[in-house]
């Protein structure tokens, strides 16, 4: 975890030190926005809030990602289009094993591969030959779409769904104009027969077509046939427009992690540059648009389903680790778990999932903030404090730090200070917060914590703090 050292003379952060003066009145900040220091360069007149919909995003913070298509029975990542719809047989698919396992794993909504790179439709599609009807699953009258969103809803998650631009089976990709009607009629025939969507995701993908030719997407009309057919769903896309990429694909947001950006610096999907990926990390202070990021990866080494891959599932740690770096960073995480050739979700995935879960539940399951006396104070126009009193003294190790987004993100720098009635001592520092902040720090035995807001780029208002004891004893 990237740490930033504060610049204050007569406040010494060193890890175990023992702090004397005034947290408050001593730290002072670096000067470097794009990091969450101080952001003198100014904030936009009305700065930028969620929608409902993007709070109803964020506040999943899980989210299961299930790619699955012709690829899973080819053993390939991208297919190529030329494999033939008959390969496509799951003899057991089902789709609310798949919904159980991420229901019972505290996943909140999932994500269905609809059409990968491949061309393959997981829906009889009416604008191409290329879908589940040439196959011989269900003797050709099945839908995967049709099943994976009444799964979702039978186990009280939001479904969402993507669908790959690039198609390497259309014989139209390449002539703009002829594929770009193709592609919205595959996108109207999905936000129109499937019932309310959470979330429609879309990368830039984009290889040659045929003979060479390159593909310009009508973004635009995408993001606006979206709107038109699906207006409480969020838009995920490496530029939005309602939800970033984090700019990698290992489920790690950035630190500092800002839910505004500014758009112009991230023009379209697939569009990228060093200076891209940055903004696409850490968001900006002064971001004039509420594009909050969201952080995926997969549970294997592919997103597909590889027999080869059994073995190296992600651990339990690893897993919580994940958890860490994007929810615990103010992002959400996107999580692949791929289904077999079978249609069902590897019983290995499945365990690793609950473990998760059990690991997640004792880690937080004690709050010892729950019961301590509560005092906020402004200390300065764009500082605060927060200090929490315990009736007796507490061993914590964690804290999750939360503001209110729906008065949008503020705080730009803090500290997490400890006293075991003598001293105050550090336990944490950091930079954002919005959503979520999650600090791991050595346990330490106190009587009071005191969380000091040192910059932010509106006046701070009251955060949650909760504090948890050691993973050990949690519980």
């Amino acid at each position: 975890m990237r740490r930033r050292a504060f610049l204050g003379t007569s406040l010494s952060l060193v890890a175990g030190g023992l702090i004397r003066a005034d947290p408050a009145s001593s730290i002072t900040h670096s000067r470097n926005p794009a990091r969450g220091g101080s952001h003198a360069i100014g904030s936009p007149a009305e700065p930028p809030r969620p929608t409902p919909a993007q709070l109803a995003w964020q506040r999943d913070e899980l989210a299961m990602f299930v790619h699955f298509g012709i690829n899973t029975f080819t053993d390939r990542e991208w297919g190529d289009g030329t494999d033939p719809p008959a390969v496509f047989a799951p003899a057991s698919l089902d789709a609310r094993q798949w919904a159980r396992a991420a229901r019972a794993a505290g996943f909140r909504a999932m994500i269905l591969t609809a059409k990968h790179h491949d061309g393959f439709c997981l829906w009889p599609s009416r604008t191409t030959a290329y879908t589940v009807a040439a196959s011989p699953w269900r003797n050709g009258s099945g839908d995967v779409v049709r099943e994976f969103v009444d799964a979702c809803r039978a186990e009280s998650l939001r479904p969402g769904l993507y669908l790959s631009p690039w198609d390497r089976n259309h014989p139209s990709f390449g002539d703009s104009a002829q594929y770009n009607d193709v592609y919205i009629g595959q996108l109207t025939e999905l936000l129109t027969s499937y019932g309310p969507l959470a979330e429609v995701w879309f990368d830039g993908a984009n290889g040659e077509g045929p003979d060479g030719r390159r593909q310009k997407y009508d973004w635009p009309r995408i993001f606006g046939t979206v709107r038109n057919l699906q207006p409480d769903a969020v838009i995920f896309s490496d530029a939005g427009p309602d939800v970033r990429w984090c700019g990698n694909e290992d489920g790690t947001a950035g630190e500092p992690c800002w839910s505004m950006v500014h758009p112009g610096i991230v023009p379209e999907p697939g569009v990228f540059s060093d200076e891209i990926r940055e903004h696409l990390q850490h968001g900006a202070p002064d971001g004039t648009v509420w594009r909050p990021a969201e952080a995926d990866t997969s549970i294997r080494r592919g997103w597909f389903h590889h027999v080869a891959d059994d073995d190296s599932v992600r651990s339990v740690d690893d897993l919580i680790n994940l958890y860490f770096t994007s929810v615990g960073r103010n992002s959400k995480l996107l999580l692949n778990v791929p289904p077999t050739r079978d249609g069902l979700l590897h019983e290995t995935d499945i365990a690793r999932l609950a473990a998760f879960r059990r690991r997640l539940d004792a880690r937080f399951e004690t709050d010892l903030a729950a019961g301590a006396k509560r005092a906020w104070r402004r200390t300065g126009s764009n500082a605060a404090e927060l200090i929490l009193e315990f009736d007796r003294p507490v061993r914590i190790d964690c804290a999750r730090i939360a503001e209110d987004i729906e008065a949008g993100q503020r705080v730009a720098e803090y500290a997490l200070l400890g006293s075991d009635g003598i001293a105050w001592e550090a336990l944490s520092r950091g930079t954002t917060i919005g959503h979520a902040k999650l600090d791991r720090f050595r346990a330490e035995t106190v009587t009071a914590v005191r969380l000091v807001i040192t910059d932010a780029v509106e006046e701070p208002l009251p955060v949650r703090l909760s504090l948890f004891p050691p993973a050990a004893t949690a519980g």
